[in-house]
């Protein structure tokens, strides 16, 4: 098993760090390294924005709903679909930009914001950092995009901390998965496999409750359903629409 195949299958999140700093260095090797992942039509319609002001910090971790996980990390990175710099370079090339008007757009942003997710964090934590993904800076967009000067045809996407683990984080153990052979499938998607893949899970990560003395944690039905029960950030539409993108076809 070569060194990147072990990272990545024991790749965690971690939501308690020591307190300790990221170097500069780090960091701009983090970015840099990122920064080759792909993205469509190699059009880069993605930027950063990092944050390590502690204030700042804490301002962004109250947006994404009080999390401590935010609060506490030593960087924070907001990565934005951005289609103001393909504006303008559409424009050099005399012609009109269109995608930013289209539901296609909305997916290219988002798929490419969760590319150079996975890079981010895949390089930090080559470095021995630990790193969670944060969904919820879409919970205050419009608070968000002010914090950070967003322009219109930008949008914050998922965000991600930084930071050096805990012992205790770093020790904790890996939740399992669920089975492969109801996530992965030849030639055809096999409907009877999933869902039996779903009651195996169930069962399995009940038992992982029980053997980690993990009382608190909810099994993968409780979990999914606490949150997919709700629309739970009900303001994406309405500044999307505000930052000048529209839903259609």
């Amino acid at each position: 098993m070569n060194d990147v195949i072990k990272q990545l299958s024991n790749r965690k999140s971690i939501r308690q760090f020591t307190g300790e700093n990221v170097s500069n260095e780090d960091l701009e090797l983090i970015i840099k390294t990122a920064q080759r992942c792909p993205t469509s039509i190699n059009g880069q319609q993605i930027s950063l924005v990092y944050t390590r002001d502690k204030d700042k910090i804490k301002q962004i971790a109250e947006l994404c709903g009080g999390q401590q996980q935010v609060a506490t990390a030593d960087v924070f990175i907001t990565i934005c679909v951005d289609f103001n710099r393909t504006i303008f370079a559409v424009e050099q090339a005399g012609e009109k930009h269109q995608i930013d008007k289209s539901a296609e757009g909305i997916l290219v942003g988002a798929v490419d914001a969760g590319i150079m997710l996975n890079a981010i964090q895949i390089a930090a934590e080559s470095l021995g950092f630990g790193t969670t993904a944060i969904g919820a800076v879409r919970n205050e967009p419009a608070a968000m995009i002010e914090l950070l000067g967003l322009p219109a045809k930008t949008f914050p996407i998922v965000g991600t901390t930084i930071g050096v683990p805990t012992k205790e984080a770093k020790e904790a153990a890996l939740k399992p998965r669920i089975p492969i052979d109801s996530f992965v499938f030849e030639d055809k998607y096999d409907d009877k496999k999933v869902k039996d893949g779903v009651l195996l899970y169930e069962k399995q990560m009940k038992k992982f409750r029980v053997d980690h003395n993990m009382n608190y944690l909810q099994s993968y039905c409780e979990q999914t359903a606490n949150y997919y029960k709700n629309i739970y950030f009900r303001k994406i539409e309405e500044n999307y629409t505000k930052q000048g993108f529209v839903f259609k076809d």
